[in-house]
Order: C-alpha cells, then structure tokens, then sequence
C-alpha cells in the first residue's frame, strides 16, 4: 500500500505538490538518493496530462526540423533508458512516413537517418526507405491513391498512466510516501516568508494537518500557476497551456503492426495514427486555451481536423461513429514570446519564487526522469540537504507477474476483476473513475464498454473499501457522467 500515516512532528526533506509523471519522477528520485519525502496528488495519480499522452516514448522528429538538437539528443538517451530499466512498458514500434511527393522519400530519409546518429547507442533501429511495395505490407490500410513509397523509422511506445503506477510502486519501495486525494489548501511560512510547510486536507478520511518541509516543489503540471498563487495571487504565470485531443478507433482502422507519422499537417503539428492496446489511436491537435481543466473537452474543429487529416492516409476514412472514445489533454508548456503553441519548446523550466517555492514546469513524458535530477539538484541545494548523486539511469522499475484467473469485465475489452482487485488492494485506487481510467485504459479505449463495466467495478470496490449501496450507486453515476465527455455519439 502506498498509503500511510503522513501526520508528523519533524519535517519532511522534500515535499512534492503534483501526481504526474514530473511529481511521481521527483519522489522516485529523491527516495532513492536516501531523502525523506512526501508526494500530495489533489485528485489520482495521473488524473491530469500524464494520462492522456499519444503514448510514445520518442525523441521527437519535429523538434530536429525546428533546430532543437539538445533536446532531441537528451529526449533519445532518455528513451534509451527507459527501455533499458522498464521493459516490460517501452517496447520499440516502427513508424512509416507515407511518401505521395517525389521529394519526400530523400528529404525525410536524410532527416530520419540524422535522427538514428544522435541516438547513438541508444538506437532503437536503423531507418531506411520503403518501396511501394513494402509500404504497403507494413500499412495494409494505407490510401493507395499517389502513395510512392516510404520511409520507417523506430521509436517508443507506452501505456503511460500503468508506467506512472510502476513509478510509484518503485518510489514508495524506496521509502517515498505518497497520497492521493490530499490536495494542498495552503502553505506555512518561517518568520522570514520563506515557504516551510504545507497545509493539506485527506478527502478520504476528512481530516486536516500541516506537513512541515525542508523544501516544497510544486510539480502540479498545466495548473503549476494556481499553486503559485496560493502563496502570491499576482503570481506572473509560468505556463502557456494547449491542448490535444485524440480519437480512438477499431484495430481494423490500421491493421499491421506499424504506425503511421504525417510530418507536416495544416496546423503546423505532426499526426500520428498508432497501433495501441488492440485498437488505433489518432491524434494530436495544438489549440491554446485560456486556462487549464481537470476535464478538458474536444473542440468540433479539433475532432473533424482529425477526421479530415485520417481520411487522407487511410483507405477507409473514419468518421464519429467509429469513434470509440476521445479524449483531450493540456500541455504544460512553457510560457515564451513564440507565436503558436506548436512552436513552442518541451524543454522543461525551473522557477524559484521569492517565497522559496520551488516550481518545475514543461517537459515531456519521455525526459521525467532528467526532469527529475534537475529538480531534486535543484531542491537539495535549496533546502541545503546533504548532496547525494543521482541514481535513476539504472534503476529498474517495479514490475507485477501476470495475472493468470479471474473473470473478464466486458467482452469488449480484455480487462479482468482481479486487475480491480489488485489496483486497489496494492495500486491505491480509490474510484470507479481511478480503476477505468488509469489502472486499466478502459475509459480511453472504448467509453460504453467502460459504462458497462461501471457496476461490477463499483461493486468490488464497495466490498474491498468497506463501502454502502449508496456509496456504489453514487460512484457508477458520476463515472457514466463522465464517460459521456469520452464519447462522440
């Protein structure tokens, strides 16, 4: 269990606001080096961004075209990495850039063939050129009308919410404590005004303390600002927030075992159409929005630029009855003076205010856990904790057996009542919503397969959580509320 007893009397090392990739990666970090540390998520781990990535584990091609070498060369070591210490979660899939334009096969064979060097030896493969032919065996659903040829490429995939509760099972293994559902309602200061505490609030047992801190860190993502202005209302704000939004779609969409990447599409982003969980993932966009929402919802535009760009690479073009669930996320990116949010760098940043709060804010799932050592350097050498290296480059991340009985939720999907079982006996769910959503990707994969689930879920639940008939009939409400947000029809 990752939840304990947090109520103490002398103060933690480090405590980290925020249940996301950057937080979990921050306690992982701190845990391991020998520090004291405490991790408040207001909602479930990965409530936010860190659940409604387009599951990939990349360097980035876009960011080589915009000159962003470094970041690129980091972002692939770190993919390296990744592999390296969980694979049992990154696996490698190869990418197809379709080729319609005579000039595009030598362009993006001679961009991709750059992106290979700088992975150096963390390659995952290496690129080459694809005749018409052997396009079409890897992409079997291509729109054959023009196409040349292509080229492919390999890069990472993910299930990014199950990499986030293997990060926290390891963190809490290396003595991290971490809580869901606390959300921080203030902060405590010394007689100077510097930050030294914080004051939380447990939903679930309905009580109240204070957590002192030798540091805090607020890594609370796209809403890093409103943390910010609990301490200072006048706080400038650090993030500039888009979003993305991604539809899913039946395997037969994109049969094959490869992806598709459109490099350039109207809006200036990249799109990908990915082979994920049985089904076929598409997306993003990159809208701006004036602030950003727990529940964020997809814009029409946003949903028909995705028809539109899918029907233009795949035979049979996909249109909103297909569409098995949709969902939308905000990146936390990085307030600049560029024009667009697709320009934009996913280079992540570290703020101090004059409160002494310390904030790391942008990145990308890919670099967490450089994210990471930055801000635990960061957070050391401010709350003047004993200097200890880092050890995460090495560290293998937890991992379950399988699990081998149970019966199946909904023929739907492959999911079993021993997964609920397990997350919340040992992965801390708590929620209808926490066991669809991010302990299993039901809600992502097929939104009315996951209202059909809703009751059996919410039935062992009550009988694991000690929960009454009303408790179980108020949470199968407020989750098939939700899941209509996840449904296009």
């Amino acid at each position: 269990m990752l939840r304990r007893a947090v109520e103490r009397e002398s103060p933690w090392d480090i405590v980290i606001i925020g249940g996301g990739a950057t937080g979990v990666g921050m306690a992982l970090d701190a845990a391991s080096r020998g520090y004291e540390v405490l991790l408040l998520e207001r909602h479930d781990f990965g409530k936010g961004t860190s659940s409604r990535s387009t599951k990939l584990i990349h360097g980035g091609v876009r960011y080589l075209e915009q000159g962003n070498i470094s970041l690129v060369m980091e972002a692939l070591r770190e993919r390296g990495l990744l592999r390296q210490n969980a694979p049992h979660l990154v696996h490698d899939l190869a990418f197809v850039v379709p080729n319609y334009d005579w000039w595009e096969a030598p362009f993006y064979g001679l961009g991709l063939k750059l992106y290979d060097l700088l992975a150096g030896k963390y390659g995952f493969g290496p690129s080459q050129l694809l005749s018409l032919e052997e396009t079409v065996a890897r992409l079997p659903t291509i729109k054959r009308e023009g196409l040349r040829g292509g080229v492919v490429y390999f890069d990472g995939q993910f299930d990014d919410t199950r990499l986030l509760t293997h990060l926290a099972l390891t963190a809490a293994a290396q003595g991290a404590t971490l809580l869901n559902y606390a959300p921080v309602t203030g902060f405590t200061r010394d007689d100077d005004g510097f930050v030294n505490g914080v004051m939380v609030r447990d939903e679930e047992s309905r009580t109240e303390w204070r957590s002192a801190a030798r540091v805090v860190v607020n890594c609370s993502g796209a809403f890093s600002d409103g943390v910010r202005r609990l301490l200072d209302p006048a706080a400038a704000p650090l993030m500039r927030p888009s979003q993305g939004v991604h539809l899913v779609f039946d395997r037969s969409f994109l049969e094959g075992d490869s992806a598709i990447m459109v490099p350039h599409t109207r809006d200036g982003r990249v799109m990908f159409a990915i082979p994920w969980n049985g089904h076929t993932l598409v997306g993003t966009t990159d809208t701006p929005v004036p602030e950003a929402e727990a529940e964020p919802r997809a814009q029409e535009e946003e949903i028909e630029f995705i028809l539109e760009t899918s029907a233009q690479y795949l035979h049979r073009a996909p249109t909103r009855l297909d569409a098995l669930a949709v969902f939308t996320g905000i990146r936390p990116l990085v307030a600049t003076g560029a024009g667009s949010t697709a320009a934009l760098s996913r280079d992540h940043t570290i703020h101090i205010d004059q409160s002494g709060l310390l904030t790391v804010v942008g990145g990308k799932w890919t670099t967490y856990r450089r994210m990471a050592e930055d801000g635990v350097n960061q957070a050391a050498m401010l709350g003047r904790l004993d200097e200890r290296p880092c050890v995460t480059a090495d560290l293998p991340i937890h991992r379950w057996d399988d699990l081998s009985w149970s019966e199946q939720l909904d023929p739907a999907l492959p999911y079993t009542e021993a997964e609920i079982v397990r997350a919340v006996r040992e992965e801390m769910a708590r929620t209808v919503e926490d066991c669809l959503a991010r302990r299993t990707r039901a809600l992502f994969l097929n939104a009315r397969a996951a209202v059909r689930m809703a009751p059996r879920v919410a039935a062992i639940l009550a009988r694991e959580l000690n929960r009454s008939e009303t408790w179980q009939r108020g949470q199968i409400a407020q989750f098939t509320e939700l899941a209509r947000g996840y449904q296009l029809s």
